[in-house]
């Protein structure tokens, strides 16, 4: 073999072995590149998925303070509707209080209290009801004016137990049944 056909066979050799690094090389390339684009579509889709359940419970968190805020504004608007009832009512007890069935009631209220208290009574009401009080309990009646809507408040003399029958007081203790009434 002569020094030419060597070098040829050498270049020749060192031709395959270029062509077969170059097409191991454009083959690792193309790996890198496919895998590269599969991790980026993995991060892209983990990315959305991330994003749609953050955005998803953002949702739910407005939806519910929404919900919330409704319910509340509901509440405070049925509450200030009972309030304006409750007044209306104080009112329409005070309109009672200055009519002639008035004087029937504070009878009735002063017999219910000498049946749970007894004979031996004290009664004190409103200013304006005086006359009324004097009128119904005779020597019972106090002088002592209560600032109420009207009714009457009992004692017993030595003053160990007390019927407070006034408006405020029974308004007080059905505001319940009162507020469901009215509801």
């Amino acid at each position: 073999m002569t020094l030419e056909q060597l070098v040829a066979e050498i270049e020749r050799r060192g031709q395959a072995e270029l062509a077969a690094i170059e097409a191991a090389r454009a083959t690792q390339a193309t790996q890198i590149a496919a895998q590269r684009d599969a991790e980026i579509a993995a991060l892209r889709a983990e990315a959305t998925r991330v994003a749609d359940t953050e955005a998803a419970r953002e949702r739910a968190q407005r939806i519910a303070a929404a919900k919330l805020q409704a319910r509340k504004l509901l509440y405070e608007a049925r509450e200030a509707r009972l309030e304006q009832a409750l007044v209306e009512t104080r009112d329409l007890l005070r309109t009672y209080a200055d009519s002639d069935a008035y004087p029937a009631t504070l009878k009735r209220m002063y017999d219910t209290a000498t049946d749970r208290l007894g004979k031996q009574v004290r009664v004190m009401g409103r200013s304006a009801d005086a006359a009324r009080l004097s009128k119904v309990a005779g020597k019972a009646a106090d002088g002592t004016a209560l600032p109420i809507l009207g009714g009457l408040v009992a004692e017993t003399t030595d003053g160990s137990r007390r019927l407070n029958l006034s408006f405020d007081e029974l308004l007080r203790l059905h505001e319940d049944q009162v507020r469901e009434l009215l509801s």
